[in-house]
């Protein structure tokens, strides 16, 4: 059992600075709710969409070819380190380029024409931090987990400084009417969300300089290394692409389906963009609530990616897999039930009231994230195989199926069409992924007990809902929630850790 000691402490070292890192910008979703309109915050909200995507084309799997390769005896890690380097400095550095020539033709065409600046700051953010990925990733494979934890939390901290200190200190005051030399020097109304943006860029920017003492270029130009790597990473590029598809083009198309229907009933151009907009923002900002599943997979996928690679020789490691992914579940559904069961309290994360009409998707983005878990860690077989053109056949169809739902689904039901399509796309790509997976390399996955706990979990919520979260609420529904939440704790330790005293031990 040493084993999943060991991975449960990679998983608390280097998931644990993400967790709270991720956790501390999800406060700054009230700070957003409360300064700026659901038509502005939409506008965040597509941003970073776009952002999402442009990090995962600009990347292109290398993070995760370079585990595999640097992890093979016939390759020396620092070789492929450089040329993991040479090749995304490359790419970036073309990317600024052009992004910065054709930024007012991409200004106009997201409707942002006054604005081709947010286009520029945003192509110098996404190359920034698709190079300084590499380090990270090496820090992970070295267990530098002192440098890892400094490197997240200065970005974070940084982050949220600089928007606290533009939106919260330097808007406030500038609209009550107290300005002074500082806000007189360094605050342009003008610019408005775009602050959010630029406290992004310098953050981003001092994460660069943090991390560039960790960029070394020891090892060789070796075009045949790139190549196989290229393979190798390609098809992950794609899976990327699919999974930032699943994840964040929902709220591109939101906008741009709403905005196109606003027209059709007889709003003006600016009336049907700006009600576009808030059904944005209001998807947006209840989609934040959901993150606490997502920061947990995230601290999972840390840990475990370079874990498995470099226990893959291991004869017990499919045993290994197993068993955590029982133990995976038993946690996402706890969470599930966590944020579902006391909904009426995370619902002021998002002070704004008018954002609460879209509390009603969180349970199904809750939903949709487990299954994006599973799904995640499900992968791990054609990462292993080195068959990762399954990845991109299985996320190619998540991707089409989501373009192809929200086409259909939100004409007729707005942002909840966004969130149901979310769920059947990350179950469907579950589904494939473990069909696939026994076939191509089998992990005797105890498919009864995960079952039992999803199932259990979706009980206790269907229970739960006796009492409408959205109503006044009052101290007996607090303990007959709290009652429910106990029962699956209970219900968890009787069937695992009495039995076999194990995880936590």
């Amino acid at each position: 059992m040493s084993v999943f000691k060991k991975l449960a402490g990679q998983t608390v070292i280097y998931g644990s600075s993400s967790i709270i890192g991720r956790f501390l910008n999800f406060l700054l979703t009230p700070l957003y709710a409360l300064q700026f309109t659901n038509e502005q915050y939409g506008i965040i909200t597509e941003m970073y969409a776009y952002v999402a995507f442009l990090v995962v084309l600009l990347t292109y799997g290398m993070e995760t070819s370079y585990f595999r390769f640097s992890t093979l005896k016939e390759n020396q890690t620092k070789n492929v380190y450089s040329n993991t380097l040479y090749s995304l400095l490359t790419t970036s550095s073309l990317f600024v380029v052009i992004i910065t020539i054709f930024s007012q033709d991409i200004a106009n065409w997201l409707q942002y024409p006054n604005h081709f600046e947010y286009i520029i700051w945003f192509g110098i953010i996404v190359a920034l931090d698709a190079v300084s990925s590499i380090p990270l990733a090496k820090l992970r494979s070295e267990a530098k987990a002192k440098k890892f934890a400094l490197v997240n939390f200065t970005n974070v901290g940084i982050n949220i400084a600089l928007n606290l200190f533009f939106i919260y200190y330097c808007k406030s005051n500038f609209e009550a009417g107290n300005s002074n030399w500082i806000i007189a020097h360094l605050y342009n109304p003008e610019i408005g969300v775009g602050y959010v943006f630029i406290s992004n860029l310098i953050s981003s920017i001092i994460k660069f300089l943090v991390l560039f003492p960790e960029m070394e270029f020891k090892g060789r130009y070796d075009l045949g290394l790139l190549k196989k790597m290229f393979s190798y990473s390609l098809p992950m590029l794609f899976v990327g692409l699919a999974y930032v598809i699943n994840e964040t083009l929902d709220r591109a198309m939101l906008k741009n389906i709403l905005f196109e229907l606003n027209l059709t009933e007889g709003f003006d151009s600016s009336e049907a963009l700006t009600k576009a907009l808030e059904q944005n923002g209001i998807y947006g900002a209840n989609y934040k609530i959901t993150m606490i599943v997502t920061m947990f997979i995230q601290a999972f996928r840390y840990a475990s990616e370079p874990f498995f690679f470099k226990n893959e020789s291991d004869k017990n490691s499919k045993e290994i897999i197993s068993k955590m992914m029982t133990y995976f579940v038993i946690v996402l559904v706890f969470i599930f039930l966590l944020i579902t069961l006391y909904l009426h309290l995370f619902k002021y994360f998002i002070p704004n009231e008018t954002y609460w009409t879209g509390l009603s998707v969180v349970p199904f983005l809750l939903g949709a994230n487990i299954c994006l878990g599973l799904y995640t860690t499900l992968s791990i077989w054609y990462k292993l195989s080195s068959k990762t053109i399954f990845g991109a056949y299985i996320s190619g169809f998540g991707a089409l199926l989501t373009l192809a739902l929200n086409y259909m689904l939100i004409p007729k039901f707005g942002f909840e069409g966004c969130a149901y399509t979310t769920l059947a796309c990350y179950f469907s790509m579950m589904a494939i992924s473990y069909i696939a997976g026994r076939k191509y390399y089998p992990i005797p996955y105890n498919v009864k007990r995960i079952l039992f706990y999803i199932l259990t979990g979706g009980l206790l919520y269907s229970i739960s809902l006796t009492f409408d979260p959205f109503e006044m609420y009052s101290w007996k529904e607090f303990l007959y929630q709290s009652a429910l939440l106990l029962t699956f704790v209970v219900i968890v330790y009787i069937k695992e850790l009495r039995k076999e005293k194990v995880v936590i031990s």
